[in-house]
């Protein structure tokens, strides 16, 4: 079994391409206009890895964002979006998961409009382009990087953590996520049904890859994974036994962490 990260992992945006710029497939287009891409290599590895493998894509979108992207080799049985907040099961919302996180949610963290109300509280124009919610789970910002106050996110963590909610940056996003919505355990929860199912066999190995701070649990909880060498993880020089990394950065990260995939289950 496959969990994948996708954008900054095995799709991407046009700044990421390097110079010279590689043969891609766009995958996604939003409002009419392309926006995500793969390299025709990492296209066609994909389309072999899901013939060969249960492969799950694990996303932070929201299901209306991943619903955007047309990844070769699909449809999708199971996939987790919003970063483990939804399993969708044929392309559909697991009620039953969602539920139960719900209520793990209310239990042990502040609520969605105690954050948010918060968080709006301590940005302003001149440095955040826009404040999203997301699927009625956590909260993001779109920011001007360059513009991000000194300690703001330190100080937000400190005030955050307390409550049962984390923070993490990737790129233009500063994304503020209740604890346990998280993608390892929906993707433990997919492997569970999947084994009960019958669809896997018992000594399946957990592969994923993933380059932000939310993938991290994921990569931990895999038999053995990888990460590109670019991204959160990167920036943070994090390591764990098990996880390897690309030599690659950019575009080309994505047809290594597919080649080792393939290579792996092999």
């Amino acid at each position: 079994m496959v969990a994948t990260d996708l954008d900054k992992t095995v799709i991407y945006t046009r700044s990421s391409f390097g110079h010279p710029e590689p043969e891609t497939v766009c995958v996604e287009h939003h409002e009419g206009q392309p926006l995500s891409y793969m390299t025709v290599t990492a296209a066609k590895r994909f389309t072999a890895l899901a013939s060969a493998v249960a492969l799950v894509p694990a996303t932070t979108r929201t299901i209306e964002q991943f619903h955007r992207v047309r990844l070769p080799g699909g449809p999708w049985p199971y996939a987790v979006t919003s970063n483990g907040g939804t399993i969708l099961r044929n392309g559909l919302p697991d009620r039953r998961w969602r539920s139960a996180l719900e209520a793990q949610v209310r239990a042990e963290c502040a609520t969605l409009v105690e954050v948010r109300a918060e968080l709006r509280a301590r940005v302003d124009e001149s440095w955040v382009l826009r404040l999203r919610e997301a699927d009625d789970l956590f909260v993001y910002l779109v920011v001007d990087p360059a513009k991000v106050p000194d300690g703001f996110l330190a100080d937000w963590e400190a005030w955050c953590r307390p409550r049962g909610w984390s923070v993490s940056q990737q790129g233009r996003k500063i994304y503020t996520m209740p604890v346990p919505v998280c993608k390892s355990r929906a993707v433990q929860e997919v492997r569970r049904r999947m084994l009960e199912a019958g669809e896997l066999h018992p000594d399946a190995r957990l592969l994923a890859a993933g380059d932000g701070a939310l993938d991290a649990e994921l990569l931990r909880v895999a038999d053995a994974a990888i990460r590109p060498r670019h991204g959160e993880l990167e920036e943070r020089n994090w390591t764990h036994p098990g996880v390897s990394v690309t030599a690659a950065s950019g575009i080309h990260a994505a047809d290594e962490i597919l080649d080792y995939f393939l290579g792996v289950r092999a």
